[in-house]
């Protein structure tokens, strides 16, 4: 407890001072003064056209927002061709257009998928900070195609994990090509975002990715050394009059889907038919909180996840893609860390399939979801689901209630609290599950205004029926980055007898330890943009055997003015076993219980420049594992035949060689994809996934038809094999149909 007082006291201290300047028209960072821009919405009587023209007199009534900076290759010189970014708006509607000035109409536009991904491509996103707190915001953005793209930002926008592109709403855009740039207008409904009533002002930027020149640009000017979509670093959209609360806001998702499967290992000849009704709802209860309710969810439209190697001994994290958990998703999971998380929503109505360690559904009767801003300050997330029994996997129905309560304080800061319950109230005996799991927990999000200063501190209790000692987890990790280097300091302690069944939490018992430190170096050619070392450490102790794991590493990263990337690195690696453990899962062989190991692994990696037609990433390792030899390689080849998408193979090969009694195990994982994009609104996804680690053969593929904003017509087929005889383990066809309404 000693440690987490003195965190929370050194985080308080150094706040206040940097939140001195969080008012003025200069910030000061790293690259000196910064002038904060600003821009202006004129309110509107006149119909917007979006077509891509830009040519109602409306759009020239504000302040528009010019002058972009780049951010790659150099943060120091303006944009070479320039982005003018236009905004008005009505009671309905706000509106932004924007021209983007280019060399030539050789634009790179990978498919028409909407959503895409901003690297490799022409494009250019928006912003919208609309409760001015630094820590969340909505984006919106546009390729020359038209393609749209939205999502959310959370936790001050710092990281790629602080990214998500999986939520969805309903607008309007369109691009068109032009001679000497690319325009596009967007029409986005007051009712689509939350916002404060009577606002005069949103924090506001934007980037744009420019293939012809390799170049990312930014309106408000960011730190090379900072990520792209950092909500410190922003201007100021100015609105004309204060904005109302659009008018009643209730929207309606009902869904119909029909599903045959069968299962091959228990039932040869029988298929099993299932037909679904159910649906969402979104109800506006102010213009800054949400009440999401839903009955009967089904999740089948919702991509397989991706198949790994894993040659740890924990669980492996795969990210939450189901709509209903996604808006304000950071206020209910963000607590903790990645690997130290309180409330998981992927616990629930997830199962996994003990034949194929595939993840399946397990049904949800219903559940309701109340998340959102309250004022500037404070934040609120309520939401209560229930499960359905499942009698296979001996599991009863279970009810799930997360509460989650933030306060912004300082400039870019917060503290949260969190109550975590899952309970079932069966009277069914089992030694398989308990009857309740509670957890509580208080955390501290540090961020400074210019993001010199970042981390978070936290301490969780869990409540449960063992009776056992040290029922708590905390962490705390504090990081300072300037254009220079960067150091960062990370520690966490997780007691025996944390158990939050909601929450992933791969192991328990230890104390951990991990610093870093990296160097930026900038030279001034036309080849390398920027490079420089990392060092990474890991240490964990177990109580009662000290010292069980650490890892040490030493990487040295180039980044390429043509959007290569390299990286070379060393690392050493030292294992306590306190079970058998195979790493391969291939053997009837273990490695024994109570032995360590110490061994040293090298490893490459080059990826290359993904704005062109062809493009790949490859990684090979090499060297010493556990008490033999590992050789490996992984990464992808993508071939793009623009617009209409593209065909990638994912692969990871390993060759492990353990003393004896263990076998030299060969691991693959293959995995080709066909992304096809036919219109903007028809969309074929195929993947096949062989893992021979877990002995199995999946082909998927999902057809998608967008035959209205935010409506949708999906079928998706299954397919599960054993790959040496490909006979079948299971198979599945879902059709589903959705339908937005607003009422």
């Amino acid at each position: 407890m000693k440690i987490t007082l003195l965190v929370l006291l050194f985080l308080f201290v150094i706040n206040p001072f940097a939140s001195i300047s969080q008012t003025a028209i200069f910030v000061k960072n790293d690259r000196g003064t910064t002038e904060v821009p600003f821009a202006k919405a004129a309110k509107t009587a006149t119909k917007i056209i979006i077509d891509g023209n830009i040519d109602e007199q409306a759009w020239f009534e504000g302040v528009s927002a010019n002058n972009f900076w780049q951010m790659f290759p150099t943060d120091s010189v303006m944009a070479e061709f320039q982005t003018e970014i236009f905004f008005t708006y009505d009671d309905e509607n706000f509106y932004v257009a924007a021209k983007c000035y280019a060399r030539s109409d050789q634009y790179v536009v990978p498919s028409l998928r909407r959503d895409f991904r901003a690297g490799g491509s022409d494009n250019l996103t928006f912003l919208f900070d609309t409760f001015n707190d630094q820590t969340n915001a909505f984006f919106f953005g546009a390729n020359p195609a038209g393609v749209l793209r939205e999502g959310l930002i959370s936790n001050g926008g710092s990281g790629r994990e602080d990214f998500s592109e999986s939520w969805d709403n309903r607008w309007e855009g369109e691009s068109k090509i032009h001679d000497g740039y690319w325009a596009c207008e967007m029409a986005i409904p007051f009712k689509t975002i939350r916002f404060q009533e009577g606002s005069m002002k949103w924090r506001f930027n934007a980037y744009r990715f420019d293939t012809q020149l390799n170049e990312r640009s930014t309106w408000f000017r960011i730190p090379q050394n900072q990520f792209i979509t950092n909500l410190a670093f922003m201007g100021n959209l100015n609105w004309e009059n204060p904005l109302q609360k659009p008018g009643k806001n209730l929207v309606v998702i009902p869904y119909v889907s029909a599903d045959l499967s069968r299962d091959f290992e228990t039932d040869a000849t029988n298929y099993s038919g299932n037909f679904s009704i159910g649906g969402d709802a979104k109800v506006a209860i102010t213009s800054g909180l949400n009440l999401d309710l839903t009955v009967n969810p089904d999740f089948s439209q919702v991509e397989v996840d991706r198949q790994v190697t894993n040659l740890q001994r924990f669980e492996v994290f795969f990210p939450e893609r189901r709509q209903f958990f996604l808006e304000n998703a950071d206020l209910f999971g963000s607590f903790g860390d990645t690997r130290i998380n309180p409330f998981f929503s992927r616990r629930i109505g997830v199962a996994e399939d003990t034949s194929t360690d595939l993840t399946i559904q397990n049904p949800i009767y219903f559940g309701a979801r109340l998340s959102g801003k309250l004022n500037e300050n404070w934040r609120l997330g309520l939401l209560n689901m229930q499960t359905a029994d499942d009698e296979e996997n001996d599991l009863p129905s279970f009810n799930y209630i997360v509460a989650a309560l933030q306060r912004k304080v300082f400039a870019r800061s917060n503290i949260g609290a969190i109550f975590v319950n899952k309970q079932t109230f069966s009277d069914r005996d089992s030694e398989t599950y308990n009857r309740y799991n509670r957890i509580v927990g208080l955390d501290y999000n540090l961020g400074t205004i210019d993001n010199t200063w970042s981390g978070k501190t936290y301490f969780h209790k869990a409540i449960t029926p063992e009776d056992v000692d040290k029922k708590f987890a905390h962490g705390a990790e504090l990081d300072y980055r300037v254009r220079q280097f960067s150091i960062r300091w990370k520690h966490s302690w997780v007691g025996d007898g944390y158990n939050p069944e909601v929450g992933f939490v791969p192991r328990k018992d230890f104390f951990q330890m991990r610093p870093e430190a990296r160097l930026f170096f900038y030279p001034n050619n036309d080849k390398v943009v920027q490079h420089g070392p990392v060092v990474q450490a890991f240490w964990l102790y177990t109580p009662g055997y000290g010292n069980t794991d650490h890892e040490v590493r030493f990487r040295w990263e180039v980044r390429m003015r043509d959007n290569t990337n390299i990286e070379a690195e060393i690392k050493n690696e030292y294992t306590f076993l306190f079970d058998d453990f195979d790493p391969t899962r291939k053997e009837d062989y273990y490695l024994p219980a109570g032995t360590s190991y110490s061994y040293t692994n090298f490893s490459l990696r080059y990826s290359s420049n993904r704005t062109k037609p062809f493009s790949f990433r490859i990684e090979p390792r090499f060297g010493e594992f556990f008490n033999g030899n590992r050789i490996g390689v992984r990464g992808d080849f993508t071939y793009r035949f623009q617009p209409f998408g593209n065909i990638a193979l994912n692969y990871n090969v390993n060759r492990i060689s353990l003393a004896e009694p263990f076998e030299t195990a060969y691991l693959y994982l293959v995995g080709p994809r066909i992304d096809l994009t036919f219109t903007k609104k028809l969309f074929l996804t195929t993947f096949v996934q062989y893992n021979s680690q877990i002995d199995n053969l999946n082909i998927n593929a999902r057809f998608q038809w967008r035959f209205k904003p935010v409506s949708d017509f999906f079928i998706v087929y299954t397919d599960n094999y054993f790959p040496e005889d490909f006979s079948v383990k299971n198979r599945a066809i879902v059709a589903k149909f959705t339908y937005w309404l607003n009422m």
